[in-house]
């Protein structure tokens, strides 16, 4: 439930792009109408008006989420605020300068912000950030919880190059299939694997 939580502004944004990608007439009047304000010109192309609606629709979706749980007040997690804040920047500068750049851009600026997080902290601060989130439930020798650190910021940086890639060599309707793939098929399968490789050394902590 946390996950689909987690990723329910992604989910959005790939059902109301694909909404506007097939109502692209539909989907201008609508960007016309409701955020001709926010546009630098006023103005909102064809081209880019089922991006520019389907980024609004996330941007009020994250908006809901955090306010949601602080009105909860439950503890709004660090990578979820770095993802709220990446996401009213980019989205926000999407929507203003009319441009699906800013938007292909959020998701490596996430990941390497989170894989750098990752890094600094292992390196200057002699944290490992992961041990830090997942030591309460699983105990692991040390070598291993650097080697997991390791694994982590590997992860993010080919994801953050994959998106890249993605954005720039194809079209914006296959970037955004990918942006949701990637969520809910590449990293579940990246966290089986993790678990798959970390059931060993758990086996022999029981034993």
């Amino acid at each position: 439930m946390k996950f689909l939580f987690d990723v329910f502004p992604v989910l959005l944004f790939f059902i109301a792009f694909k909404w506007g990608e097939s109502n692209p007439a539909l989907a201008q009047e609508w960007v016309q109408h409701f955020l001709s304000g926010f546009i630098a010109d006023g103005k909102a192309p064809a081209e880019v008006a089922a991006v520019i609606f389907a980024t609004a629709i996330t941007l009020l979706a994250s908006v809901l989420q955090i306010s949601y749980l602080l009105l909860k007040r439950v503890k709004v997690d660090a990578m979820l605020w770095v993802s709220f804040i990446t996401i009213m920047v980019f989205g926000g500068a999407t929507i203003y300068f009319h441009s699906e750049t800013f938007i292909k851009l959020k998701p490596t600026v996430l990941y390497w912000c989170y894989g750098g997080a990752l890094l600094l902290s292992q390196l200057i601060f002699k944290k490992n950030l992961i041990k830090a989130a997942m030591s309460a439930q699983v105990q692991l020798p040390e070598t291993v919880w650097s080697r997991l650190g390791l694994v982590w910021i590997a992860y993010f940086t080919l994801m953050g190059l994959a998106n890249l890639f993605v954005a720039q060599q194809f079209s914006t309707s296959a970037w955004a299939t990918f942006k949701l793939v990637s969520l809910v098929g590449i990293m579940p399968a990246f966290i089986i694997g993790q678990s798959l490789f970390l059931s060993k050394y758990i086996e022999d902590t029981e034993a």
